[in-house]
């Protein structure tokens, strides 16, 4: 791939304004849904400074080195490389989160279910929070920034997302309230631990769909972290099987799920007994996004 014009500027400076309009162009004709919002990013991120301060430079040239870093970032983002990986940060819930490719990015919709962990954990003073898969910890540390008497635990398969999650706890001063635990679901916990709160992000794409998600996820994003069984479902299966031994009297389990889950979701935990009838909350695109079901009476 070329990008010449980033290498060699024809008769005028390539200024931080020409490099964002060839930029969101480029980006657009290859697939970018949002080229010139990826475009300012990038270029934010080779000059090393906020994306706001761009405007007011707008006139101003590339230095060499400043074309050379874009140029490179340019060319990986054509190739479906996700930006936040590029930049190596994603905000999430009001906070900038550290993200390599051993952890999903953080996504809007998730913010659904930490907004309903948030609210729960308000209700009761020092909530027991569970966050099960915590891959960048955008979850844990969500709640334990806007909850400070939260007691929050996280877990993960896999120690490189730990080391991810631990790092975003340490950026913004969480990380002495946070438990990391390596291992599967609920396995690194004390058989008789109990929780106010158990929330989960879990894997739920069916492995028939993983072809059919967009090129930066399918090629770059943690397959182990989106693939769940031919229904999407055995992760989740596993956590509303799992999840009571783990929740304190009147604890809410709350997961998130794709909209067209929702009914076989309430129909699995109303079937395991184990609940009082689940709810459903929309995200902000209208969306069925969180389950959230109280442990019934023993």
């Amino acid at each position: 791939m070329s990008l010449q014009p980033i290498e060699k500027p024809a008769d005028e400076a390539w200024t931080v304004g020409k490099i964002i309009d060839w930029t969101t162009g480029h980006l657009r004709k290859h697939g970018s849904d949002t080229p010139r919002l990826e475009a300012e990013i990038l270029l934010a991120h080779a000059r090393r400074c906020p994306r706001i301060q761009l405007y007011v430079q707008y006139n101003e040239p590339l230095s060499d080195d400043e074309r050379q870093v874009m140029r490179e970032l340019v060319r990986r983002r054509a190739q479906s490389e996700p930006v936040a990986y590029l930049v190596g940060h994603r905000e999430f819930f009001g906070l900038e989160f550290r993200v390599t490719p051993d952890v999903l990015i953080p996504r809007p919709e998730t913010e659904t279910l930490v907004l309903q962990v948030v609210t729960l954990a308000k209700q009761q003073p020092r909530s027991r929070v569970l966050d099960v898969g915590t891959g960048s910890a955008c979850i844990a540390a969500s709640v334990a920034v806007n909850v400070p008497d939260a007691i929050v635990t996280a877990t993960d398969l896999h120690q490189r997302a730990l080391d991810v999650a631990r790092e975003n706890a340490v950026r913004h001063g969480v990380a002495e309230r946070i438990r990391f635990l390596e291992g599967d679901l609920f396995a690194p916990l004390p058989f008789d631990e109990q929780f106010e709160i158990i929330a989960s992000n879990p894997p739920y794409v069916a492995d028939g769909e993983m072809e059919t998600l967009p090129a930066d996820v399918r090629l770059h994003e943690p397959a182990h972290a989106l693939r769940a069984g031919p229904q999407g479902l055995d992760v989740i299966s596993r956590m509303i099987a799992a999840a009571p031994a783990h929740l304190a009297p009147g604890g809410t389990l709350l997961l998130e799920i794709a909209p067209e889950q929702a009914a076989g979701v309430r129909a699995m935990l109303e079937q395991s007994g184990a609940f009082d009838p689940p709810r459903t909350i929309k995200d902000s695109f209208g969306q069925d996004r969180v389950i959230a079901a109280r442990g019934a009476p023993s």
